[in-house]
């Protein structure tokens, strides 16, 4: 069975656009678990222009599912005292997918070098491990990179699955179905690849209801997907329950 974790980082951008507690991330997050959510994720950033280091500490007596916590374990908050690290390892979420955003990044745009970064991989990644975390390490669909992670201890990899989402729309505008394929094939051997390696698979990033059941036809042993601004667009049309139940039938 694949794992729906709704992102809720864009309800948190909402909120802050106008100060205030509205809408409520913490509420949202609760509401999300009732409507079918099988998780919920945030990707806090050091300059918490979304989710605030304080929004995950709220959470953590709340979520029910499985928590999530991405990030850079770089990453310090621009109000002490936490750095990601520190802050994770006092939640002890779930799980917590490494992701090696650039400070200032728009958003996250590429997966770690599981090879250069090997030894600083392994050290954090133990880290985190030896608090019971699961660790998840986000990267490219390459296979030198998905066997990197494994090389440094990690329990799964995620997907980073922009560039498949992109090929995706261009071969559904040209109704192309062999450009399709060739845009999930990188994906399918980068799975297979993990799979081989007894890493968990997880998959997240510009996967939205256009995009998501071709991917999971293709992968169906996915574990998880990770999904937050497809899906709250998609919310703002459809509401929330109706939206998270139609992600939840693309995984079927």
């Amino acid at each position: 069975m694949t794992r729906l974790s709704v992102n809720i980082n864009k309800v948190a951008t909402l909120r802050n656009a106008r100060g205030g507690n509205m809408p409520d991330v913490v509420q949202f997050a609760r509401d999300c678990e009732c409507f079918g959510a099988q998780g919920i994720t945030v990707h806090p950033r050091p300059d918490e222009r979304h989710i605030r280091y304080s929004d995950v500490v709220a959470l953590k007596p709340v979520v029910g599912t499985e928590f999530n916590i991405e990030g850079n374990p770089r990453g310090r908050a621009s109000h002490p005292p936490y750095g990601f690290i520190d802050l994770v390892k006092s939640i002890v979420p779930t799980q917590v997918t490494l992701v090696p955003d650039a400070e200032g990044a728009l958003t996250s745009n590429a997966g770690w070098d599981t090879v250069s970064h090997a030894g600083y991989l392994r050290e954090v990644v133990a880290e985190f491990k030896k608090c019971g975390i699961r660790v998840s390490v986000f990267v490219d669909a390459e296979a030198r990179m998905v066997e990197g992670a494994a090389r440094v201890g990690a329990d799964r990899v995620e997907l980073y699955t922009e560039r498949y989402a992109s090929a995706y729309h261009a071969a559904c505008l040209a109704a192309d179905e062999t450009a399709k394929a060739m845009a999930i094939r990188p994906f399918v051997e980068a799975a297979k690849v993990a799979q081989q390696n007894g890493l968990g698979l997880n998959a997240g990033h510009d996967l939205s209801l256009e995009n998501l059941s071709y991917f999971h036809q293709q992968i169906a042993w996915v574990d998880e997907v990770s999904i937050g601004h497809a899906l709250i667009s998609d919310a703002l049309y459809l509401g929330i329950e109706e939206t998270i139940r139609r992600y939840r039938a693309c995984l079927q």
